[in-house]
C-alpha cells in the first residue's frame, strides 16, 4: 500500500458523492451528491463550492459546448444551460421506472457516451449500461446490478466497466470510431480477494486504469491486462470515482460517500463524503464533448 498525501479538496460531505467530471474551460471541477439531489461546483484557483439543488437524481456530467453540459439522470440524458442551470430533457432512458437511477457515465473518445441505470434499492441484475451517439440510444449490457468503471483506452479501442456487487472488471472490444463493441466482454479482474468494491475508474494516456475501491479506502491502478501496479492509501472508506484534474491533467480528484453509515460508522470516518486532492504526478486524459 503506498503512502500518498491527500488533501480535501471540498469539505462538504456528500451522502453519495459520484461523477467527478473536471470542465477545462473554466479549471473548475463539478461532481454530483445523488442521493440528496445536488451538483457541486469548484474552482480549482480557489473560493467556496456551489451547490446547485436539483429537482431529481443525477449522476454524472459530461461537455457539450460552452455554453451547455450534458447530466445524466434518473429519467434520462438532460441538457443544462450552464449560466442559468437551466435542464432541457434530451432523451428519456426508463423514465417510466421510478425505482430506478442513473449510476456512473463516461464520453467515449469518438465523443459517444456510455451511462449506466440500476436500481434504487439495489435490487440484484436490475441495472444497464446504455450508449448514446448523435441522439442515438442502444443497450449494450442488462442484467448489472451497480454499473461502475465505465471508461476507454486513450484510443477508444478498448471499454471496461464493472459490476460493483460481483466485483468485477470487464473489459470489450469497441469501434474506435462509434464506441459500440464490437466482441463480448472478456472478465479483466477478478476482485473478489479483496476488500471493497470496485466503483469509478478512468484511464490515463499510458492506459494505465485508476479505480476507487469502495469500502477499501484506497485507489488502485491497474494495467490493461488486469495486473495490479500500486494501491494508494485514502483518508475514507467509500471512496468513489477518481477524475483527473489541473491545466495539466497530472492530479487526481478522488469523490467519496457516507452512505449507509450509522454514527458510529461516521465517527470512526470523519472524512467520508468528502471530496480529496492525490499530490500524485498522472499523465491524465480530457474527456471529449459529447456529440448531440
Amino acid at each position: 500500500m503506498s503512502e500518498v498525501a491527500v488533501s480535501v479538496l471540498s469539505e462538504i460531505a456528500c451522502q453519495l458523492g459520484e461523477g467527478p467530471s473536471y470542465d477545462a474551460r473554466t479549471d473548475t471541477l463539478f461532481w454530483f451528491d445523488i442521493l440528496n439531489r445536488k451538483l457541486l461546483e469548484k474552482p480549482l484557483s480557489g473560493g467556496e463550492t456551489i451547490i446547485h439543488e436539483l429537482p431529481l437524481m443525477a449522476s454524472a456530467l459530461a461537455d457539450v459546448d460552452e455554453n451547455r453540459q450534458l447530466l445524466v439522470t434518473e429519467t434520462g440524458l438532460q441538457l443544462r444551460e450552464r449560466p442559468t442551470g437551466k435542464l432541457e430533457m434530451l432523451v428519456e432512458v426508463e423514465a417510466d421506472r421510478p425505482d430506478m437511477r442513473s449510476n456512473d457515465a463516461r464520453p467515449h473518445p469518438a465523443g459517444s457516451l456510455w451511462f449506466g441505470t440500476m436500481s434504487k434499492k439495489g435490487e440484484e441484475q436490475a441495472g444497464a449500461i446504455y450508449w448514446f451517439f448523435k441522439g442515438e440510444v442502444r443497450r449494450l449490457f442488462s442484467h448489472i446490478t451497480i454499473p461502475n468503471s465505465i471508461c476507454f483506452s486513450p484510443d477508444g479501442a478498448i471499454g471496461y466497466f464493472a459490476d460493483t456487487r460481483e466485483n468485477r472488471l470487464y473489459r470489450v472490444a469497441c469501434d474506435p470510431e462509434t464506441g459500440l463493441p464490437v466482441d463480448d466482454p472478456v472478465l479483466t479482474v477478478e476482485g473478489n480477494e479483496m476488500s471493497g468494491g470496485m466503483d469509478g475508474s478512468v484511464v490515463d494516456r499510458n492506459g494505465t486504469l485508476w479505480n476507487a475501491r469502495w469500502g477499501g479506502g484506497r485507489i488502485d491502478a491497474w494495467s490493461s491486462r488486469g495486473e495490479l501496479i500500486r494501491s494508494i492509501r485514502m483518508p475514507a472508506r467509500q471512496v468513489s470515482c477518481p477524475a483527473f484534474i489541473g491545466r495539466e491533467l497530472n492530479r487526481l480528484a478522488v469523490t467519496s460517500a457516507y452512505e449507509g453509515m450509522d454514527e458510529a460508522a461516521r465517527a470512526s470516518d470523519p472524512q467520508a463524503g468528502k471530496t480529496f486532492v492525490l499530490d500524485l504526478e498522472v499523465e491524465g486524459r480530457l474527456d471529449p464533448p459529447v456529440l448531440l
